[in-house]
């Protein structure tokens, strides 16, 4: 009987329960697509680092620290044994990490210098263009961020300075070979690429690397000597910080959209019990019971989540997956690294099935919650004082 009551009530109300539904329904929209946002751009930042530069893993030089570059002088060695194999079994490739320093039109930038495979098919980089060019000094493959901050183009030669195993330094000329386009900043932004044989030779290294990236797929080989493994959890594990730090910023986008939705359904319960005085009088002077009548403005308000959680998937679900197949364009482009982090210019946002359940559930309770509250009141009420209209909430 109540809840025939509360669908009669609410379709009563016309324009003010679609209101609070429309309202509603906003806000599981908006809490589920900034969710799915900040998904997104974790799963997207984790595959274009995988696929460019982490795939299955890497072993390490136990000196190695990409984020030192002073360690770079010293981290190099010959390889383990097992690790070797793999790189002859064409399931992994070496490469050598030194500090460089360039010269182009007279100017100095300082440089991270990898030699690399060109043969390599493990990332998805463009090394094979490193290949057949022995008309040119030390063949370079750089980023288009790079050669936009170098002012270099294909064909441009300038000077590249190094210092070798022997302390002494050296140096020779560059010629750009090709510039490739790459979201991943960290392999574009301030470094130079170079055939793993000519850097071993110009850093007096033969046979020699920094690192071992290798396939997906593969386990962990024992016979590796003092190599450190690293695997994909941990060479993203900056990415998944930084993510993480930003997400009090989503947390509270999240906290004041369910403010929006908890206080129209909280006014439109209040105004509801305010208007209704005189039939909450005459319910109660019938012998309807303090608490079946609370029980019926919470089940109208858990009515106004139901309603709100199906105009979404009618109004708002196309919207959903636009988005999701599409993706959002962020209004800037951040493919130059700016934000510390890969990010498309189009965001797809992710949607799992644990975010929509979660979401629904935050934000049913939360609007049974605000529903209940003001009618509590009325088990305080008289119903004399109801029916004259004296209600206080």
């Amino acid at each position: 009987m109540l809840f025939k009551i509360a669908i009669k009530n609410l379709l009563g109300a016309r324009l003010r329960t679609w209101l609070n539904v429309f309202v509603t329904a906003l806000s599981f929209f908006m809490i589920i697509l900034f969710s799915a946002m900040y998904d997104g751009m974790r799963e997207h930042a984790k595959q274009v680092t995988i696929d460019t530069e982490i795939a299955g893993g890497a072993y390490w030089h136990p000196q190695y620290d990409p984020l030192d570059p002073i360690t770079f002088e010293d981290a190099h060695a010959t390889l383990p044994s097992a690790v070797k194999t793999l790189v002859n079994q064409g399931k992994a490739f070496p490469v050598l990490v030194s500090q460089a320093t360039i010269y182009p039109d007279g100017r100095i930038m300082p440089v991270i210098m990898k030699g690399i495979l060109p043969e390599q098919n493990i990332v998805n980089m463009p090394t094979q263009m490193l290949a057949n060019h022995q008309e040119v000094t030390i063949p370079v493959l750089i980023g288009r961020s790079m050669a936009n901050n170098a002012k270099l183009e294909v064909g441009d030669t300038f000077t590249i300075r190094w210092l070798d195993a022997n302390q002494t330094y050296d140096a020779d000329e560059g010629t750009v070979v090709h510039i490739m386009d790459t979201e991943n900043f960290k392999l574009d932004i301030g470094h130079v690429w170079i055939p793993l044989q000519k850097a071993q030779t110009m850093l007096a290294m033969e046979e020699e690397a920094t690192y071992v990236t290798y396939a997906k797929g593969l386990s962990i080989e024992e016979n590796r000597g003092d190599w450190i493994p690293r695997d994909v959890k941990f060479l993203i594990r900056d990415m998944e910080a930084l993510i993480e730090a930003d997400e009090p910023n989503a947390a509270i986008m999240y906290i004041i959209l369910l403010c929006f939705a908890a206080m129209g359904i909280f006014n439109a319960q209040v105004l509801s019990i305010f208007r209704r005085g005189k039939e909450i009088g005459t319910l109660m002077a019938l012998g309807m019971t303090r608490s079946r009548v609370v029980g019926l403005f919470t089940i109208e308000g858990g009515l106004n989540a139901l309603l709100a959680g199906i105009m979404t998937v009618i109004f708002f679900g196309p919207l959903l997956w636009y988005v999701g197949v599409n993706g959002i364009w962020l209004g800037v482009d951040y493919s130059d690294g700016a934000m510390g982090i890969i990010v498309e210019k189009y965001l797809i946002p992710v949607y799992s099935v644990k975010l929509v359940v979660t979401t629904t559930i935050v934000v049913s309770f939360i609007v049974l919650i605000v529903s209940y509250l003001p009618s509590r009141r009325i088990a305080k009420m008289k119903p004399t004082d109801a029916l004259r209209g004296k209600v206080s909430v």
